[in-house]
Protein backbone atom coordinates (compact mmCIF):
# COMPACT_ATOMS: atom_id res chain seq x y z
CA UNK A 1 0.00 0.00 0.00
CA UNK A 2 0.99 3.37 -0.79
CA UNK A 3 1.47 5.33 2.44
CA UNK A 4 -0.95 8.33 2.33
CA UNK A 5 0.62 11.97 3.53
CA UNK A 6 0.99 13.28 7.15
CA UNK A 7 -0.32 16.40 5.65
CA UNK A 8 -2.34 17.27 2.70
CA UNK A 9 0.01 18.64 -0.16
CA UNK A 10 0.44 22.21 -1.21
CA UNK A 11 -1.28 21.86 -4.02
CA UNK A 12 -4.40 20.12 -2.93
CA UNK A 13 -7.37 21.63 -3.43
CA UNK A 14 -10.70 20.74 -1.70
CA UNK A 15 -13.52 18.79 -4.14
CA UNK A 16 -16.31 21.48 -5.35
CA UNK A 17 -19.92 21.91 -5.90
CA UNK A 18 -20.64 21.60 -8.75
CA UNK A 19 -24.87 20.88 -8.71
CA UNK A 20 -26.78 20.01 -5.12
CA UNK A 21 -25.12 17.50 -3.54
CA UNK A 22 -22.88 16.26 -5.88
CA UNK A 23 -18.78 17.59 -5.92
CA UNK A 24 -15.79 17.07 -8.03
CA UNK A 25 -12.64 16.53 -7.08
CA UNK A 26 -9.44 18.47 -8.58
CA UNK A 27 -8.02 16.06 -11.59
CA UNK A 28 -6.15 13.47 -11.05
CA UNK A 29 -2.57 12.45 -12.04
CA UNK A 30 -2.96 8.62 -11.46
CA UNK A 31 -6.13 8.30 -14.19
CA UNK A 32 -3.91 11.13 -16.75
CA UNK A 33 -6.22 14.19 -15.09
CA UNK A 34 -9.31 12.37 -14.69
CA UNK A 35 -12.06 14.09 -12.62
CA UNK A 36 -13.99 12.15 -10.49
CA UNK A 37 -17.87 13.03 -8.90
CA UNK A 38 -19.09 12.30 -5.52
CA UNK A 39 -22.69 12.56 -4.94
CA UNK A 40 -23.82 12.71 -1.70
CA UNK A 41 -27.55 11.65 0.10
CA UNK A 42 -28.74 11.13 2.91
CA UNK A 43 -27.50 7.35 3.37
CA UNK A 44 -25.88 5.38 0.91
CA UNK A 45 -22.86 8.14 -0.57
CA UNK A 46 -21.41 7.46 -4.24
CA UNK A 47 -17.73 8.27 -5.53
CA UNK A 48 -17.53 8.04 -9.46
CA UNK A 49 -13.83 7.18 -10.48
CA UNK A 50 -11.14 7.80 -8.12
CA UNK A 51 -10.05 10.96 -6.64
CA UNK A 52 -6.39 11.17 -5.94
CA UNK A 53 -5.45 9.54 -3.19
CA UNK A 54 -5.12 12.66 -0.65
CA UNK A 55 -5.30 12.99 2.95
CA UNK A 56 -7.96 16.42 2.25
CA UNK A 57 -9.67 13.95 -0.03
CA UNK A 58 -10.18 11.40 2.42
CA UNK A 59 -10.78 13.77 5.40
CA UNK A 60 -13.35 15.31 3.00
CA UNK A 61 -15.36 11.79 2.18
CA UNK A 62 -15.20 10.43 5.59
CA UNK A 63 -17.07 14.57 6.88
CA UNK A 64 -19.55 13.50 4.48
CA UNK A 65 -20.77 10.27 5.63
CA UNK A 66 -18.52 8.10 3.90
CA UNK A 67 -18.55 5.94 0.59
CA UNK A 68 -20.89 3.04 0.53
CA UNK A 69 -20.55 2.67 -3.64
CA UNK A 70 -16.71 3.32 -5.96
CA UNK A 71 -18.22 2.75 -9.56
CA UNK A 72 -15.58 3.05 -12.08
CA UNK A 73 -16.46 4.10 -15.32
CA UNK A 74 -13.78 2.61 -17.72
CA UNK A 75 -10.24 0.89 -16.28
CA UNK A 76 -8.35 4.04 -16.63
CA UNK A 77 -10.11 5.49 -13.90
CA UNK A 78 -9.33 3.03 -11.44
CA UNK A 79 -6.12 4.94 -9.98
CA UNK A 80 -5.50 4.24 -6.11
CA UNK A 81 -8.95 1.97 -6.09
CA UNK A 82 -7.50 -0.87 -3.50
CA UNK A 83 -6.28 1.62 -1.11
CA UNK A 84 -9.39 3.79 -1.66
CA UNK A 85 -11.17 0.72 -0.29
CA UNK A 86 -9.34 -0.25 2.19
CA UNK A 87 -9.42 3.30 3.83
CA UNK A 88 -13.17 3.69 3.05
CA UNK A 89 -14.55 0.61 3.32
CA UNK A 90 -16.46 0.78 -0.09
CA UNK A 91 -17.96 -1.51 -2.11
CA UNK A 92 -16.47 -1.23 -5.51
CA UNK A 93 -18.81 -1.62 -8.81
CA UNK A 94 -17.15 -2.12 -12.24
CA UNK A 95 -17.99 -3.93 -15.49
CA UNK A 96 -17.00 -7.13 -15.73
CA UNK A 97 -14.95 -6.82 -18.53
CA UNK A 98 -12.45 -4.69 -16.45
CA UNK A 99 -12.54 -6.03 -13.17
CA UNK A 100 -9.56 -8.65 -14.29
CA UNK A 101 -7.44 -5.38 -13.60
CA UNK A 102 -8.20 -5.60 -9.93
CA UNK A 103 -6.82 -8.51 -8.69
CA UNK A 104 -7.16 -9.67 -5.34
CA UNK A 105 -9.79 -6.83 -4.47
CA UNK A 106 -13.66 -7.71 -3.79
CA UNK A 107 -15.58 -6.21 -6.46
CA UNK A 108 -19.16 -6.22 -7.56
CA UNK A 109 -19.26 -6.51 -11.45
CA UNK A 110 -22.25 -6.47 -14.08
CA UNK A 111 -23.08 -7.53 -17.31
CA UNK A 112 -25.66 -4.78 -18.70
CA UNK A 113 -26.71 -2.71 -16.58
CA UNK A 114 -27.05 -2.93 -12.63
CA UNK A 115 -29.58 -0.75 -9.73
CA UNK A 116 -28.04 0.58 -7.30
CA UNK A 117 -31.09 1.52 -5.81
CA UNK A 118 -34.54 3.87 -6.53
CA UNK A 119 -32.26 7.17 -8.17
CA UNK A 120 -29.11 5.03 -9.49
CA UNK A 121 -28.54 3.06 -11.94
CA UNK A 122 -24.88 1.92 -13.96
CA UNK A 123 -25.01 0.48 -17.54
CA UNK A 124 -21.95 -0.78 -20.07
CA UNK A 125 -21.54 1.61 -22.94
CA UNK A 126 -18.46 0.04 -24.57
CA UNK A 127 -15.99 2.11 -27.05
CA UNK A 128 -13.52 4.12 -25.20
CA UNK A 129 -12.94 0.50 -23.35
CA UNK A 130 -14.80 -2.72 -23.33
CA UNK A 131 -16.10 -2.02 -20.06
CA UNK A 132 -16.57 1.44 -20.39
CA UNK A 133 -19.73 1.92 -18.55
CA UNK A 134 -22.18 5.22 -17.09
CA UNK A 135 -23.83 6.03 -13.86
CA UNK A 136 -27.61 7.69 -13.98
CA UNK A 137 -28.69 9.41 -11.05
CA UNK A 138 -32.44 9.96 -11.23
CA UNK A 139 -32.48 14.02 -9.23
CA UNK A 140 -31.61 16.96 -10.67
CA UNK A 141 -33.36 16.21 -13.87
CA UNK A 142 -31.13 13.04 -14.87
CA UNK A 143 -27.65 13.37 -14.44
CA UNK A 144 -25.04 10.63 -16.50
CA UNK A 145 -21.42 10.50 -14.48
CA UNK A 146 -19.77 9.28 -18.23
CA UNK A 147 -16.49 9.07 -17.62
CA UNK A 148 -14.78 9.40 -20.72
CA UNK A 149 -17.15 7.89 -23.01
CA UNK A 150 -18.61 11.50 -23.79
CA UNK A 151 -16.45 14.41 -22.73
CA UNK A 152 -17.10 18.25 -23.35
CA UNK A 153 -15.49 19.36 -27.09
CA UNK A 154 -14.07 22.75 -27.66
CA UNK A 155 -17.35 24.50 -27.25
CA UNK A 156 -18.30 22.64 -23.65
CA UNK A 157 -20.60 19.97 -25.67
CA UNK A 158 -20.58 16.87 -24.93
CA UNK A 159 -19.49 14.17 -27.67
CA UNK A 160 -17.38 10.75 -27.89
CA UNK A 161 -14.05 11.15 -28.79
CA UNK A 162 -11.94 8.97 -30.98
CA UNK A 163 -8.26 8.84 -29.74
CA UNK A 164 -5.41 6.09 -30.18
CA UNK A 165 -6.55 4.25 -27.50
CA UNK A 166 -9.74 4.18 -28.41
CA UNK A 167 -10.95 0.36 -28.07
CA UNK A 168 -13.43 -0.02 -30.50
CA UNK A 169 -15.08 2.94 -32.38
CA UNK A 170 -18.21 1.84 -34.09
CA UNK A 171 -19.31 0.74 -30.43
CA UNK A 172 -18.94 4.11 -28.90
CA UNK A 173 -21.28 5.54 -31.58
CA UNK A 174 -23.66 2.66 -30.78
CA UNK A 175 -23.12 3.40 -27.21
CA UNK A 176 -24.21 7.25 -27.63
CA UNK A 177 -27.66 5.80 -29.90
CA UNK A 178 -28.42 3.78 -26.81
CA UNK A 179 -28.35 6.47 -24.59
CA UNK A 180 -30.32 9.09 -26.80
CA UNK A 181 -33.27 5.88 -26.79
CA UNK A 182 -32.84 5.10 -23.12
CA UNK A 183 -33.39 9.15 -22.26
CA UNK A 184 -35.14 11.95 -23.00
CA UNK A 185 -34.66 15.86 -22.50
CA UNK A 186 -36.89 15.50 -19.56
CA UNK A 187 -34.72 12.42 -17.71
CA UNK A 188 -31.10 13.66 -18.90
CA UNK A 189 -30.82 16.73 -18.00
CA UNK A 190 -26.61 16.96 -17.65
CA UNK A 191 -23.96 15.14 -17.76
CA UNK A 192 -20.69 15.02 -15.46
CA UNK A 193 -18.00 14.20 -18.00
CA UNK A 194 -14.53 12.27 -16.16
CA UNK A 195 -12.10 13.99 -18.52
CA UNK A 196 -11.82 17.04 -20.46
CA UNK A 197 -13.48 19.66 -17.89
CA UNK A 198 -11.21 22.75 -18.52
CA UNK A 199 -13.18 23.00 -21.37
CA UNK A 200 -16.31 23.55 -19.17
CA UNK A 201 -14.91 26.70 -18.36
CA UNK A 202 -15.91 26.70 -14.77
CA UNK A 203 -19.56 25.31 -15.16
CA UNK A 204 -19.71 22.21 -13.23
CA UNK A 205 -21.73 20.43 -15.79
CA UNK A 206 -22.91 20.19 -18.98
CA UNK A 207 -26.42 21.17 -18.96
CA UNK A 208 -29.34 20.58 -21.43
CA UNK A 209 -27.60 17.12 -22.35
CA UNK A 210 -29.55 14.94 -24.25
CA UNK A 211 -30.33 17.97 -26.88
CA UNK A 212 -26.44 18.64 -27.21
CA UNK A 213 -26.41 14.63 -27.78
CA UNK A 214 -28.90 15.03 -30.45
CA UNK A 215 -27.18 17.41 -32.16
CA UNK A 216 -24.27 15.68 -32.53
CA UNK A 217 -25.97 12.55 -34.01
CA UNK A 218 -27.59 14.64 -36.04
CA UNK A 219 -24.83 16.41 -37.49
CA UNK A 220 -22.44 13.46 -37.48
Amino acid sequence: MCPLPQQPSHTAKPPRAVLDSIYAFPPNRDTLGGTSYFIVRNESNILIDCPALEQTNLDFLRSHGGVRWLFITHRGAMGKTAEIQQELGCEVIIQEQEAYLLPGLTVTTFAKELTLDSSAQVFWTPGHSPGSSCLYYDCLGGVLFSGRHLVPNLQGDPVPLRTAKTFHWPRQLKSLKYILERFTPETLEYICPGANTGFLRGKGAIAQAYQSLARFQEEG
